[in-house]
């Protein structure tokens, strides 16, 4: 096997199980399955899928060091995350009840989520978290050759965030598939607190986060 492709397998080794681990991501993508919609979602998915390129993006060209090693720079950026994290929360916290055919019905297309902003939601969530840049730094350093090309880490990072929005974009078709948005109907205030909660609860994990060196 080339040298390349057993790096990129070790690499997908890993992160497969990462990908599948529940957090906020992926609480952002159910919430935006349920209350907003498919298409909504998978915009939703798009972004979280660009912002861990991002994250590999600056981990090959040697910032990810910088953020692990600066107090300052991880704090800034752990504190945007938990803000953002808690007012999503909040928001959800009070929603309350939606009914899916009133809001079809009375909402209609100008007030409808915008794509911008649907998409934004997925990669402020994920840009916002500065735990990936100890994942990425961890598992480049480990499994990536110091003298692999920079141009094969890039395309490494891209097959790992397409992995990420076909999972995520799987997980948007299944929960707004008739049956799952039935379901949602009749537990929707219940969903919209449990989701808030959630929110809250990974920026508080997030709040309790200490940089590792």
């Amino acid at each position: 096997m080339h040298p390349y492709l057993f790096e990129l397998a070790s690499l997908m080794a890993v992160f497969s199980f990462a990908i599948v681990v529940p957090g906020a991501d992926l609480a952002m993508v159910i919430r935006q399955s349920m209350v907003a919609g498919r298409r909504e979602a998978i915009l939703t998915s798009f972004g979280i899928g660009t912002a861990l390129m991002f994250h590999v993006s600056y981990t090959i060209l040697g910032l990810g060091l910088i953020i692990s090693q600066s107090i300052l720079v991880f704090n800034i950026i752990k504190w945007c995350g938990v803000a953002y994290l808690v007012y999503i929360g909040i928001q959800s916290l009070r929603a309350g009840r939606i009914d899916l055919a009133k809001a079809g019905e009375a909402v209609g297309e100008k007030k409808r989520q915008s794509a911008l902003t649907a998409f934004g939601l997925g990669f402020m969530a994920n840009a916002l978290n500065p735990k990936p840049v100890f994942f990425f730094l961890s598992i480049f350093s480990t499994v990536v050759a110091h003298d692999t090309p920079g141009v094969v880490k890039f395309g490494y990072g891209l097959v790992m965030a397409s992995a990420l929005i076909v999972w995520f974009v799987g997980v948007s078709f299944f929960l707004t598939t008739p049956s799952m948005r039935s379901a949602f109907q009749r537990a929707s205030g219940a969903i919209n607190k449990v989701s808030g909660l959630v929110f809250i609860g990974f920026g508080l994990k997030l709040a309790a986060t200490a940089q590792t060196r």
